[in-house]
C-alpha cells in the first residue's frame, strides 16, 4: 500500500505499540484500522514476525483510549498477552493505513483454524449472494488458518492460496478496509478460487448433489477438508456402517458424526447446556454427547456417549444441508495409517475404502485431524481428549521459562512439544507412533513446528522405554536426552496445563508404562513435582508371559 501522505498541522502526541499474542491471521489489522477510524486516529499497522506494530498520532485522550481498546475489543480468534507502548515522534501523518507484512526474528503465535461464522454462513444460503454455494467462503473471522500457511508473516503469498489470483471483486473486498474481507487471506469466490471436483468426474456441474445421492444410496465417501480428507456414510444405515469398519480395518472404535445444525443435535442428542455450547463454539470440535435416538449400532458399539460434531467449513455445511441426515465422519484412512492430504494419496489408499471421491486444488499444508472433547460432570468447561483442529499450535503458557526443548511424546496418540521461554507448543494428534508412515508424518509436522516458531531445541525429552520408535528417534538428534517415566510424564504435564507449581498428588491411570525399576507400571499414585516423583502406590501388578509381546 502507498506510504501515508503528510499534513501539515502537527498531531499532539505519537506512539509506536506493539500488540503480542494471537494476533496474525485473525483480522487483527483491520481490525486496529477500524478502531483508529473510530477514535481519530493517524498512522500505520503492519505484521512484523509474530507482533503486531501500531505507529499512532492524535490527541493524548483519543491515544489511551484507542491503546486500552486494541485488548478490550479484539476479534473473536485473537489472543492479546501484551498491549506495549513507548513515546514516538510524530510525523505529521494524514490517514490510517495497513501496511504490506514483514519479517524478523522474535516469538511467533499463529491462529489455529476457524468453523465457518455466522455472517459467511448466511451468505453461503443466500441465492442472491455471489458466493451462493460456494464451498471456499471464509473471512477474517473464519476459515482455514494453519492449515494453509507455509511460512510467516501470515500473507496470501505464504499460504497456498498462493495459486489462486484474486479477481477484481475480491481484491476489492481485500482492499476495503470497511469490509469483512480486508486483508483476509484466503478470500476467493467462484470466479476466482479453489473448486471441487470429483475423482473421475471433472466437469460435473453438480459435485455435492451427487455425493448427497451415493451417501443417501449406501455408499461411502472420501470428502477432502481442512485438514486433510474424511470418510463419511450414513450413520443410520447399518450396512453402510459396516462396509466402512471393514474396509478401514477399525472393527469397535466408534465413529464421529456430523449433523447439519444444532436442531439435528437436538434431535439427535441431548446435549448439556455446556456440550452444546462446546459444539456451537468457533472451533467447532467432537463432543462426546448422550443420544437421544438412536443410530446404527455399530457407530459407537457398546458406548454410551456419541461423537457428535457440527459442520466445521461450507463444503461440510452443503453435504450435511443435501442429505439432512446424520453422517459418520471419520478420518480419511486405514487404520493406523496418517490422514490423507493429497488428492493423489487419497485416491491410491482410500480407493478400496470409498465408493466415491470428493476433491478440491487447494492444497493441505498441515495434516490434522477433528479434535475431541468432553464435559465432565459438574465442569463448566470441556477438556481436550484429543488436540488438533482448531486447537493446535495455540500454545500453552508455562509456569517458568524453560530452554528450547523437544518432548517427542510415547507411542499411542502420539504428538509432540517443542518449548521455549514460557511457551510451550503442543502439536496435532498424529496418531499411533508404531510405523514408519506415523513416524514420517510426525517428522515432517515437527520440521513445519521448528520452521515457523523458529524453535532449535537443545534438549529432548522422549519415553523411558527404549523400543519407542520416539525413543530412538530422539537418540538420532544427537542432542542431551532425559528419559522420563510414562506416568510422571501424564501428571507433570497436567500440571503445565492447569499451571501449577510445588509438590503435587498425581493419579495417572492411562495405560501402561515403563518403570523405573524395570516392571511395566499401569495405575500409578505419585508424590511429585514437575522434576521428581515418588511412587506411593498403584495396581497390583501381574504376570505377563512374553513381556510387551503379550
Amino acid at each position: 500500500m502507498r506510504s501515508p501522505e503528510r499534513i501539515a498541522s502537527p498531531v499532539l502526541e505519537a506512539r509506536q505499540i506493539e500488540v503480542r499474542g494471537v494476533v496474525q491471521g485473525v483480522g487483527f489489522r483491520p481490525f486496529v484500522w477500524r478502531l483508529a477510524e473510530r477514535h481519530g486516529i493517524r498512522g500505520r499497522v503492519r505484521n512484523a514476525s509474530g507482533v503486531v506494530e501500531i505507529h499512532a498520532e492524535g490527541p493524548a485522550g483519543a491515544l489511551d483510549a484507542f491503546a486500552a481498546a486494541i485488548a478490550a475489543e479484539a476479534p473473536p480468534l485473537a489472543r492479546v498477552d501484551a498491549v506495549t507502548w513507548t513515546p514516538s515522534a510524530a510525523a505529521g501523518l494524514a490517514r490510517f493505513v495497513v501496511e504490506t507484512s514483514v519479517d524478523g526474528a522474535g516469538e511467533r503465535l499463529v491462529s489455529a483454524d476457524a468453523a465457518t461464522c455466522d455472517a459467511c454462513l448466511a451468505e453461503l444460503f443466500d441465492p442472491t449472494d455471489r458466493r451462493y454455494r460456494y464451498p471456499f467462503v471464509n473471512c477474517t473471522d473464519c476459515g482455514p488458518r494453519f492449515t494453509i500457511i507455509e511460512s510467516l508473516p501470515y500473507d496470501r503469498g505464504r499460504t497456498s492460496m498462493r495459486v489462486f489470483p484474486m479477481c477484481a471483486d475480491c481484491r476489492h473486498e481485500y482492499e476495503d478496509p470497511a469490509d469483512r474481507r480486508f486483508h483476509a487471506e484466503p478470500v476467493a469466490c467462484p470466479a476466482c478460487g479453489p473448486r471441487l471436483v470429483i475423482a473421475g468426474a471433472d466437469g460435473e456441474r453438480d459435485p455435492i448433489g451427487v455425493v448427497a445421492a451415493r451417501l443417501l444410496d449406501g455408499g461411502i465417501v472420501a470428502l477432502k477438508g481442512l485438514g486433510g480428507f474424511h470418510l463419511a456414510c450414513d450413520a443410520t444405515d447399518e450396512e453402510a456402517v459396516g462396509r466402512l469398519r471393514e474396509r478401514k480395518r477399525r472393527p469397535d472404535k466408534p465413529f464421529a458424526v456430523m449433523v447439519p445444525d444444532v436442531a439435528a443435535v437436538e434431535a439427535w442428542f441431548a446435549p448439556t447446556p455446556v456440550e452444546l455450547d462446546a459444539l456451537t463454539s468457533w472451533q467447532a470440535p467432537i463432543v462426546l454427547v448422550e443420544a437421544r435416538r438412536p443410530l446404527a449400532p455399530t457407530v459407537a458399539p457398546g458406548f454410551r456417549r456419541h461423537g457428535v460434531m457440527l459442520p466445521a467449513t461450507p463444503l461440510h455445511h452443503l453435504v450435511l444441508r443435501a442429505v439432512d441426515r446424520p453422517l459418520v465422519m471419520t478420518s480419511g484412512n486405514a487404520s493406523d495409517e496418517p490422514i490423507c492430504i493429497t488428492n493423489d494419496e487419497a485416491i491410491e489408499r482410500l480407493g478400496e475404502i470409498a465408493d466415491m471421491a470428493l476433491l478440491h486444488d487447494r492444497d493441505v499444508v498441515a495434516r490434522y485431524d477433528d479434535s475431541v472433547v468432553r464435559v465432565r460432570t459438574g465442569e463448566a468447561a470441556p477438556s481436550v481428549v484429543r488436540r488438533a483442529r482448531s486447537f493446535a499450535p495455540s500454545p500453552i503458557d508455562l509456569a517458568a521459562d524453560v530452554a528450547p526443548t523437544l518432548g517427542t511424546g510415547a507411542l499411542l496418540h502420539g504428538a509432540f512439544c517443542l518449548a521455549r521461554g514460557a511457551r510451550a507448543f503442543l502439536s496435532q494428534h498424529v496418531g499411533d507412533l508404531d510405523t514408519e508412515e506415523s513416524m514420517r508424518a510426525y517428522r515432517q509436522a515437527l520440521d513445519r513446528f521448528r520452521g515457523i516458531f523458529r524453535i532449535e531445541p537443545e534438549l529432548v525429552a522422549h519415553d523411558l522405554h527404549p523400543d519407542f520408535m520416539t525413543t530412538r528417534f530422539a537418540a538420532s538428534l544427537g542432542l542431551p536426552r532425559v528419559a522420563v517415566q510414562h506416568h510422571h510424564a501424564h501428571v507433570a504435564a497436567t500440571m503445565a496445563e492447569h499451571g501449577l507449581s510445588g509438590a503435587v498428588v498425581g493419579l495417572a491411570f492411562d495405560g501402561l508404562g515403563l518403570g523405573d525399576d524395570g516392571t511395566v507400571w499401569g495405575g500409578e499414585l505419585l508424590v511429585c513435582d514437575a522434576a521428581s516423583y515418588r511412587r506411593v502406590g498403584h495396581l497390583r501388578q501381574v504376570v505377563q508371559p512374553g513381556g510387551d509381546a503379550a
